[in-house]
């Protein structure tokens, strides 16, 4: 059943860290140098955040032994890997921004079906999650056809929403801020009622968010049930899209519709609760996948 859940305040804020000097430092360095360059620093670094950054670290590593039941050496391993694959997410962010656009390449799966909702009359959903690096997407898929409005958190640095805003506008993305005031739902509603696309995250609980407890990964946690709710009330398709790295270059783009058979005889809300269940299913065949690539560094499960 939905339920209204208080969400356990969670260890890891979100936020892009360096603050901005050191973005600022990681812009210039990729301005003249291989994003490989920053992996050799970063494979240095990441020691030293799992060590400083305990509840992190301690998350993921529980992560590791509880729901995939790996011995303690193998667990710690992995948790060093998913840091290292986080970091180089996040660097390549920063070398797309310092203007390496060329240098990433993307495998994409399924692309008929986002390219089909882009010529249609009514909006969708993209449904995403903290899990590989889909913003990189929506810096290198070019696309003139439907606005698609992107909910980020609201709190990063100038620096970040600076050089977001520059590439999203390039391929007809807009960004909408997400704030405590709850201010986005009304955008929200707005753009999909004029037919425009929207990417939210499907995966993390904010306040008291409505959610339904699902059965992923051997346990249960509580996702939010918000898009789906939207996607109920207008009516319009959900895709679920998910962009794993596979090499130093490389990306693998999933594209996948979030539907429902024999739908006409559920109300909304029942809708709304099965669509859900449906991404987390999505989700957890991804993450088997990808176990490394899981980026939720607090207690996710009950």
């Amino acid at each position: 059943m939905s339920h209204v859940s208080t969400q356990r305040s969670p260890e890891w804020n979100g936020v892009t860290g360096g603050k901005t000097l050191g973005q600022k430092a990681l812009l210039f360095l990729f301005h003249f140098t291989n994003v490989t360059v920053g992996y050799v620093i970063l494979a240095l670094v990441v020691p030293f955040y799992m060590l400083f950054g305990r509840k992190g670290f301690s998350s993921i590593y529980r992560y590791f032994r509880k729901q995939f039941h790996y011995s303690p050496v193998k667990a710690f391993f992995k948790t060093y890997q998913n840091h290292f694959i986080f970091g180089q997410c996040m660097l390549d962010r920063f070398a797309v921004y310092a203007g390496r656009r060329n240098f990433f390449q993307m495998e994409i799966t399924g692309n008929e079906e986002f390219y089909k909702l882009l010529e249609n009359e009514k909006g969708f959903i993209i449904a995403n999650s903290h899990v590989g690096n889909l913003e990189l997407c929506g810096y290198l898929m070019r696309q003139n056809k439907k606005r698609i409005n992107a909910l980020v958190f609201g709190g990063e640095t100038k620096e970040i929403m600076e050089n977001r805003l520059k590439l999203f506008n390039l391929n007809n993305v807009s960004i909408i801020p997400v704030f405590g005031d709850m201010s986005h739902i009304f955008v929200v509603n707005e753009v999909l009622s004029a037919g425009e696309a929207v990417s939210m995250p499907c995966d993390r609980i904010f306040g008291s968010a409505k959610s339904v407890e699902c059965d992923f990964l051997s346990g249960k946690a509580d996702f939010p049930i918000g898009a789906f709710t939207l996607a109920a009330h207008f009516d319009v398709p959900v895709i679920a899209i998910f962009v794993l790295k596979k090499s130093v270059s490389k990306y693998r783009v999933y594209v996948q519709p979030i539907s429902l058979e024999d739908a006409g005889t559920l109300s909304k809300r029942e809708k709304a609760e099965h669509l859900t269940r449906a991404f987390v299913k999505k989700l957890e065949a991804v993450v088997r996948e990808y176990p490394e690539q899981w980026f939720n560094f607090y207690n996710f499960w009950k």
